[in-house]
């Protein structure tokens, strides 16, 4: 691992209970630009965050997790120098939720001309809910607040515990489909669940389930994917499954599934992080060409982001890969959480170290280019915990736009200078992120009738 001369500047520092890290107005690297801050209720903490792709509908999905008020609100980025709350929704009967959890993640798809967004919850076994993974709403109507409505709930009663994570994919083969990471029992075939939104819309049974990726960890483990990612490969034309394993998992393990097929998942590699002192998995995503993975895991309490060079698997040269070949922190002592990557960048939701940017041009030797500390001390935190600050971040392809939901510090949304916008064909990749094109489905993917 190679510390930039910025990092060591900030591994010098650790600071008091409560006090700034910086001396003011320097949170922040000089091409990293604040655009808009909503404060929200820094007494009831924020999660993950999406923002919709088009500029014709300016709205950011920022979830709202535990004491009480478990659920999601809008921002309205109309003007993002202007920024605002437009809607709140908190699930109702809020007492009776038990469980550390609460909201976790939400995406938003579109289908058949209408606006989605889908809000993932993770509630204890004792209360009421407890089987609930996801509500759907139609968002279609936004700016209108009174439009918005929920379309249904998926529920899976035998892997009580919830939805952790989700992901939404336009698939190849021109289905959206909503991956769903589950606490599942150890007998449970799958560590995530694969719906069809079509299907769910339209009230299917058994809420359009289609099929689901394995998870192969040993009988006994946990059996839930923590996160999950999905892209399309256009060289292979494969759908591919990124799976961070389970977080208390002995084995710590990544893993890339072939989903071109959603009835028949094939494993295509395995990151074994444990061999590199990591305990578990947790986030893991790839560069628009499939060739580098991404990781982070959040405890033990000093995670690097590690980069792995996936093709010795991928080509099966080897069974599994153990040895990342490049690292970055800008503190030993913390960790990070997310990861959004736009080559040649990746922005991380670095919890306490806020916004971080790499480039990535060199995976063996990750570079710090931009930085904004969200976080920065100002609110109270658990001593010897990371888990507060940023913690989830998106990116808006059309105009670069970087939003931020920080567990204390509500909304942010940041510009980098030079970063006005991103497609993969600019730098000679795929043009594959998160972001999805959902009228025309994955870059480089043929396009067939939409398969029943």
């Amino acid at each position: 691992m190679k510390p930039t001369l910025l990092g060591l500047c900030l591994i010098a520092a650790i600071p008091s209970l409560g006090r700034s890290q910086y001396a003011p107005g320097h949170n922040f690297s000089p091409n990293v630009k604040l655009v808009a801050h909503v404060p929200l209720d820094a007494q009831d903490l924020v999660a993950d965050i999406e923002i919709e792709q088009e500029l014709s509908r300016p709205y950011a999905y920022v979830t709202r997790e535990r004491k009480q008020k478990d659920g999601f609100q809008i921002i309205d980025l109309r003007d993002p120098s202007r920024a605002r709350l437009l809607y709140t929704w908190f699930i109702e009967n809020a007492p009776l939720h038990t469980g550390y959890g609460g909201g976790k993640a939400g995406k938003y798809f579109k289908l058949n001309g209408r606006y989605y967004y889908a809000q993932s919850f993770q509630f204890g076994r004792e209360g009421v809910d407890a089987d609930l993974s996801v509500i759907v709403f139609d968002v279609t109507g936004l700016p209108d607040t009174s439009k918005v409505k929920e379309v249904g709930r998926i529920r899976v009663p035998e892997a009580v515990g919830g939805g952790h994570n989700l992901f939404a994919y336009k698939h190849s083969n021109g289905s959206v489909l909503l991956f769903i990471t589950v606490e599942a029992p150890p007998n449970h075939p799958y560590g995530a669940h694969i719906y069809d939104m079509e299907k769910f819309v339209a009230g299917a049974p058994n809420s359009g389930l289609v099929g689901g990726v394995p998870l192969p960890e040993p009988r006994g483990a946990p059996r839930g994917y923590h996160d999950a990612y999905v892209a399309y490969e256009p060289v292979s034309k494969q759908d591919r499954f990124y799976g961070g394993g389970p977080e208390t998992s002995p084995l710590g393990g990544n893993f890339v599934y072939d989903v071109t097929d959603v009835k028949n998942p094939k494993l295509l590699a395995s990151v074994v992080a444990q061999s590199s002192m990591q305990s578990g998995g947790h986030t893991f995503v790839a560069t628009p060409d499939g060739r580098y993975g991404l990781t982070i895991m959040t405890s033990p309490a000093h995670q690097p982001v590690r980069l792995w060079d996936l093709k010795p698997a991928l080509d099966g040269t080897i069974p599994v890969i153990k040895q990342p070949i490049g690292e970055w922190t800008a503190d030993p002592k913390k960790t990070g959480h997310m990861i959004e990557v736009r080559w040649p960048y990746a922005f991380i939701a670095d919890y306490q170290n806020g916004l971080r940017v790499l480039d990535i041009r060199n995976p063996t030797d990750p570079v710090e280019v931009g930085f904004y500390d969200t976080f920065n001390y100002r609110m109270p935190f658990e001593p010897g915990g990371v888990a507060m600050g940023a913690y989830g971040l998106d990116v808006r392809n059309s105009d670069g736009l970087i939003v931020i939901g920080d567990d204390t510090g509500g909304f942010f949304a940041f510009k980098m200078d030079g970063f006005d916008g991103w497609n993969g064909h600019d730098w000679g990749m795929p043009n594959a992120s998160s972001a999805q094109d959902w009228d025309n489905g994955p870059d480089g993917a043929p396009k067939p009738a939409k398969v029943s």
